[in-house]
């Protein structure tokens, strides 16, 4: 059945991509052009004193509004890492003492190496912490971030 019916799609698609008289029969004039309707917009947006973007200008910055937008970007940041590492460890040769002896060889010292850690682990912490509603919902969210920062330096020597 699923054959019958993509052989029928297949042969139709064929059908219209190589008649022209199919084309020219679905064919639909444009009432305007792409220039003419950013014309209209931007007059009719000039004319009525519209901002541009209004949750910038509008909307004063808080505390929530930026610890959300961390929130989202640590999330999406932490699932490409994974994601990254992920393919790395099936893409790449060798195994993973292999690659730590190769960063152990590099001789960075333990400053920057305290923090490449820290800067590896704040995303997470601060996604954890801010994930937990009761926290989030506590004030201003201070208590979020003093958490972040104390986890997060009580994990990077490890």
């Amino acid at each position: 059945m699923a054959a019958l019916l993509l052989r029928h799609v297949g042969r139709h698609c064929l059908r219209a991509h190589f008649s022209l008289q199919f084309c020219i029969r679905n064919a639909v004039p444009l009432g305007t052009t792409a220039k003419e309707e950013m014309e209209w917009f931007w007059n009719k947006n000039t004319g009525l004193n519209c901002p541009v973007s209004p949750r910038v200008t509008i909307y004063s910055w808080s505390l929530p509004m930026a610890m959300a937008i961390c929130h989202h970007s640590t999330g999406t940041t932490l699932s490409a890492g994974a994601s990254l590492f992920g393919m790395s460890a099936l893409l790449l040769p060798g195994n993973f003492e292999f690659y730590l002896e190769l960063v152990k060889s590099l001789c960075l010292g333990p400053a920057l190496i305290h923090t490449a850690k820290f800067a590896l682990v704040f995303p997470l912490m601060y996604h954890t912490w801010n994930g937990i509603p009761q926290l989030y919902q506590s004030g201003s969210g201070v208590v979020v971030l003093v958490l972040t920062v104390l986890s997060s330096v009580g994990l990077a020597p490890i």
